[in-house]
């Protein structure tokens, strides 16, 4: 176990895997694979709505029905209804490579020609398949579907170029077409009767009537690569969509027999599935650009437009960061886009604009990468600054100018930042001022320049007399400024540190490392400057002492990425030798660290320090990471940790799982020695003086309050109806709980009777409810923790229901207290009320009950007729009234700082 455990991973939409749609009502699903885990969308929004578990192995198909979803993995198909899987199918010795719906059964296709006929009716009892057909030898299966209205059948489509028709009932081959020498890579059915459409390598598509076993029509692709996948429309129009390896999607039309249009850059690799809306004219297409876009037919030429879209990274991430207080996520990747994730809502996830990308791209006539900016290697940004002007800067992959962003339109700014215009050389390394006014880029050159991000004009650059009329000699690893405007610090490539006047832009001082520098953090809170260098170690400098005052060793190959804590307290590290490092920079020591399979790239720590998101070599997302020790009882970090030793961990899955360490030598911490460490009483002791709120919804104390107002806005306007024919029903004892309680059979009445003029409880005439029980037990045993945790978890009506339990109702009764036994439960309350007081536990609570139990229509009559019971009141009185002065002295002391630092003018 670590301190940070893995949660989830973002930015994945779709993988290589054909999708499945279906329609449930009026709407229209589509589950996608993602990896060793599957999710459904939505069609109307493309908003997530389900995501599935994470599976052993990766998903090679998909089927789904209403409920259920059938994924293919390895030999296996695991078999889920909603988000439970609730069978897995185990036949195959093969890997499965198709998966078809095929009315209540599955048709499922290996490798090796081994097709298995199952049925998820009463899957839970049969987990057996009701059929198997063995196909030839040289038939190796690419594609399967069923022709419609064809009884029982279905059509299989071979990489060597041949269709077979069987008969499922049967287990029988109809007959086979010979196909046109070339592999099979699609093929789907047409809404006429016995029309098919085939999908080949070589780029032809052929429609073909599979009763007489002729062509109809041939198309060929302009690009080269293979017939990925196909849809005909159902709406009425004659149209055939094709989608290639070229990430190009075809569109034509069957009467005209030719190509109508053609979205040439419809994705941005190959195309993998294709659907038509049922009498919609829609098209959804699906790539391995990790992808889903859908494409509405309503313009007056017919041809498509992008109607909606859901994509994420198509190319690793490069670098990422946390924004707007940890709930987005900027993320730079290699495929030239600049996004933002969001952590808490999936489809508020965007790529910012680049200003018309698409339409230049058209006039142009060259794609869209052409246009787009290259890869961001290097960003900073300044939320304080979001709705005044652009708060974003960006370095780019051999560019000798910066870009800035606007945030608050998810757009790319008017300003292009140019430095040292003349000797132009790429900009490696960018920061904006705490104050956001300001940005100051390096360059590959050695030149450190600033500029005012308002106007994008150069405000002066910083230059060392004695390095040649440029800041550093060489590459400006990185930049950055403190928090006053004071101070600006840069690193060169060489190992010189230099430290500037950021106004007079004069340098102050420096000092060499050496060694290489790779990449530098600044911390603007505690002044402390991370350096990684090429020797594998971190060392932290004091920037106003000029001094090294921590040294980190422990990592074997290049560090990738590095960052603080917002508190200064940590700096995590991340390797290319697999390993995420924790340091504790105050008592300078390795606090924990992981190893992952694949090397992180960059990381990000949130602002609150609760969320951890990591990048990685050749994925695509973006991982979550939780930090445990901000949602668990203990404070105690070692109780994570695992100290110098490395834990190994899997990483997050698009859908969270448990379990996630895995076996390994290492050793990891016992689940029940952490139960005992959460459950410890030194973490349950209540801080002395200190007044404790019971945690609960406002709704449920205030409710108690207001109870009286509720119920007469709940007063029902009619009686209640008596039914028509009263059903049939099974004698039960009414509860307070609302549990239904059958009475037993075999015991009478009378007996029941007996048995209760027996107790002692009837004796005394106390009730027996388990509230009274409770409160009785923990009197006697002087701790009401118990029955404070019963009344808590009650409703506001129940605690009402059992408070008027024990009203008295023969109230002019003058019996002394003593031979009054059913006054008893109220002086344990009484009791039970000073005890809580005084112990300052659950106050708001606490109040409330107090205030509902004191009513006048309830126990209020009572206690002013009883002495005894008024010199206990008394006695909560003065609890009451001593309590609350020290609660509302605190109060007025921090009502008069407050005001005292309103006013005051500095």
């Amino acid at each position: 176990m670590g301190i940070f455990e893995p949660f989830r991973a973002i930015g994945y939409i779709t993988s290589i895997v054909p999708v499945s749609v279906q329609r449930l009502g009026t709407e229209t699903f589509v589950t996608v694979s993602v990896g060793k885990a599957w999710q459904i969308y939505n069609c109307a929004k493309l908003n997530l709505v389900l995501v599935g578990p994470q599976l052993p192995k990766k998903i090679r198909a998909l089927a789904s029905y209403r409920d259920y979803t059938f994924a293919a993995y390895g030999n296996d198909i695991a078999v889920f209804k909603r988000a439970h899987q609730v069978a897995t199918w185990s036949r195959h010795n093969a890997k499965v490579n198709l998966l078809l719906l095929f009315g209540e059964q599955i048709l499922s296709v290996d490798v090796d020609g081994n097709m298995f006929i199952w049925t998820f009716k009463g899957i839970q009892q049969n987990l057996a398949p009701v059929g198997h057909v063995m196909l030839e030898d040289k038939f190796n299966p690419s594609c399967i579907m069923h022709p419609d209205t064809y009884l029982n059948k279905v059509i299989l489509g071979s990489e060597e170029g041949s269709l077979q028709l069987w008969n499922i009932s049967t287990k029988k081959m109809l007959y086979e077409f010979k196909g046109w020498k070339s592999s099979i890579c699609c093929c789907v059915s047409s809404p006429a009767l016995d029309v098919i459409a085939v999908g080949c390598a070589d780029g032809t598509i052929h429609v073909h009537n599979i009763r007489y076993d002729e062509e109809i029509v041939k198309f060929s692709h302009s690009t080269r690569g293979a017939v990925t996948s196909l849809s005909f429309s159902t709406d009425g129009q004659p149209l055939l969509a094709s989608g290639g390896s070229s990430g190009v999607i075809s569109i034509w039309n069957l009467e005209k027999r030719r190509l109508q249009s053609v979205i040439r850059e419809a994705h941005d690799n190959s195309i993998i599935s294709l659907h038509f809306f049922a009498n919609e004219p829609v098209l959804m297409s699906s790539s391995a650009d990790n992808s889903i876009k859908m494409w509405i037919f309503d313009t007056s030429d017919g041809d498509p437009r992008l109607l909606r879209f859901r994509s994420g990274h198509c190319a690793p991430p490069l670098c990422i960061s946390f924004y707007a207080n940890g709930r987005h996520i900027l993320s730079a990747g290699q495929d030239r886009a600049f996004r933002l994730f969001s952590v808490i809502q999936d489809q508020q996830s965007r790529e910012l604009s680049q200003r018309h990308v698409t339409k230049r791209a058209k006039k142009l006539r060259v794609k869209e990468k052409e246009i787009k900016l290259k890869p961001v290697i290097a960003f900073d940004f300044a939320e304080i600054r979001e709705r005044d002007w652009c708060n974003v800067v960006t370095c780019h992959m051999d560019t000798a100018q910066a870009y800035v962003w606007r945030l608050q339109n998810f757009v790319l700014g008017e300003h292009i930042l140019k430095p040292c215009p003349e000797n132009q050389t790429p900009v490696k390394a960018c920061t904006i001022s705490a104050c956001g006014n300001f940005a100051v880029l390096g360059t590959a050159g050695g030149w450190i320049e600033r500029f005012n991000l308002q106007s994008g004009i150069s405000r002066g650059s910083y230059v060392d007399l004695s390095e040649r009329s440029c800041a550093h000699v060489g590459e400006v690893v990185g930049v950055a400024c403190d928090s006053t405007n004071t101070l600006m610090i840069s690193a060169g490539y060489h190992g010189d540190i230099k430290v500037w006047d950021f106004k007079g832009r004069a340098l102050k001082s420096r000092w060499e490392i050496g060694c290489a520098v790779v990449k530098i953090v600044y911390h603007r809170s505690n002044g402390l400057l991370a350096i990684a260098t090429d020797d594998f170690v971190i060392r932290l400098f004091d920037v106003v002492a000029l001094r090294m005052v921590r040294k980190f060793e422990g990592h074997i190959d290049r560090v990738t990425d590095l960052c603080f804590s917002e508190d200064g307290k940590w700096l995590l590290t991340s390797s290319m030798d697999g390993t995420l490092r924790i340091w504790d920079v105050i008592l300078a020591r390795q606090i924990d660290a992981i190893h992952v399979d694949v090397s992180v790239t960059a990381l990000s720590l949130s602002p609150n320090m609760d969320v951890l998101a990591t990048t990685h070599v050749d994925q695509n997302g973006v991982y979550l990471w939780v930090n445990q020790t901000m949602f668990s009882g203990s404070s105690n970090i070692d109780s994570y940790a695992s100290g110098k030793e490395v834990v190994n961990v899997k990483l997050p899955s698009v859908s969270p799982t448990e379990g996630s360490h895995k076996d390994s030598e290492n050793p990891v911490l016992n689940p029940i020695q952490f139960k005992d460490d959460f459950h410890n009483p030194h973490f349950q002791e209540k801080i002395p003086d200190l007044v404790t709120l019971s945690l609960l919804p406002k709704s449920q104390w205030q409710g108690l309050i207001n109870l009286d107002i509720i119920k007469i806005r709940n007063k029902p306007i009619e009686p209640p109806k008596k039914a028509e024919k009263a059903p049939f029903f099974l004698p039960s004892v009414p509860t307070l709980s609302g549990q239904i309680v059958f009475e037993s059979s075999d015991i009478s009445s009378e007996k029941k009777i007996a048995e209760g003029d027996n107790s002692e409880n009837r004796r005394s005439g106390l009730p027996h409810s388990q509230f009274f029980q409770l409160l009785q037990s923990s009197a006697e045993k002087k701790s009401f923790s118990a029955f404070t945790n019963y009344i808590k978890s009650l409703s506001p009506s129940t605690l009402d229901v059992e408070l008027r339990m024990l009203q008295i109702i023969d109230d002019d009764n003058e019996q002394g207290f003593d031979t009054r036994p059913d006054l008893f439960p109220i002086e344990l309350l009484l009791d039970y009320f000073i005890h809580e007081t005084s112990c300052r536990n659950n106050f708001e609570f606490i109040q409330a009950v107090i205030r509902l139990f004191l009513k006048f229509k309830i126990h209020g009559e009572t206690i002013r007729r009883q002495s005894n019971l008024q010199d206990k009141a008394k006695e909560l009185l003065e609890v009451q009234h001593a309590e609350w002065q020290r609660v509302d002295k605190l109060f007025q002391s921090s009502r008069c700082m407050i005001t005292f630092l309103s006013n005051s003018q500095f």
